[in-house]
């Protein structure tokens, strides 16, 4: 049994998995498992992929026989693992070699069931044009506010909480799992140190950011259940919180919305 089951959701990802996955093998620690859900690709994702698992039994393949989304590839994923701790990796997204074990060092000391950290942000090629600093920690209704926990660095721990899977929606499925985890404990905390990488593809980032704000209001209506003006008080937050992490960073650090 590995202490650390990475769950990574794929389709299409040809371009990217093979340095996602090497950024996984080089990490400083090596009791963990990888599985990879391909969702239904229609590339060589597959075909990388599994060259990566017959070299190493510690990368897992599940292929779904129906184009499910990431929530499903996701939780799939999740129901497969068997380690204490569930972390997230996208197949376009990128670990530093101490990831791991520095997170889980974080976790252990102070008994924390919940953690994430700081990452920068990466374009196509792999350059570096931004930080994600995170507070160090938060609770429930501050994510709601504004969720500063990124995929990528997220871990829970199963021992404190069992396997929670995300909600079956088609986006923001991980700000869902948050809400669900923090839920059942206090806060989760923030290591502000940079561990990981998130890649921002060209294609449509206006349009992701519409259908984040879209799936946002949904998430607080049909997942969280809030009544309308509830809804409203939450997503006025989101909304002018994410407009000044955009448009006036400096604003927004001195107000604490950036770290």
């Amino acid at each position: 049994m590995s202490i650390v089951s990475i769950i990574t959701p794929s389709h299409n990802s040809t371009q990217f998995i093979s340095e996602t996955i090497q950024s996984v093998l080089s990490q400083s620690i090596s009791d963990w498992e990888m599985i990879i859900v391909d969702d239904c690709s229609t590339d060589k994702s597959v075909e990388v992929i599994q060259s990566f698992v017959e070299q190493d039994s510690r990368i897992k393949l599940i292929r779904l026989s129906v184009n499910s989304g990431a929530a499903v590839a996701r939780n799939t994923a999740i129901e497969a693992a068997q380690g204490r701790y569930i972390a997230f990796l996208d197949s376009d997204d990128l670990w530093l070699p101490d990831k791991l074990e520095k997170q889980l060092a974080f976790m252990q000391v102070d008994n924390y069931p919940f953690t994430y950290a700081a990452y920068d942000k990466i374009d196509e090629n792999g350059q570096v044009f931004g930080l994600i600093g995170v507070p160090d920690r938060v609770c429930y209704s501050d994510l709601l506010k504004m969720c500063s926990i990124g995929c990528l660095t997220a871990i829970y721990d199963t021992e404190y909480f069992g396997k929670v899977t995300m909600p079956l929606i088609r986006k923001r499925q991980d700000f869902g799992l948050w809400l669900k985890l923090l839920k059942k404990t206090e806060y989760a905390y923030g290591l502000n140190e940079t561990l990981a990488q998130y890649r921002v593809r060209t294609d449509s980032i206006s349009a992701n950011k519409a259908n984040a704000a879209k799936f946002t209001w949904r998430l607080y209506r049909e997942v969280e259940g809030m009544n309308v003006f509830k809804a409203s008080y939450y997503f006025s937050h989101y909304a002018v919180r994410g407009l000044l992490r955009t448009k006036a960073p400096g604003l927004a650090r001195m107000l604490g919305v950036l770290k």
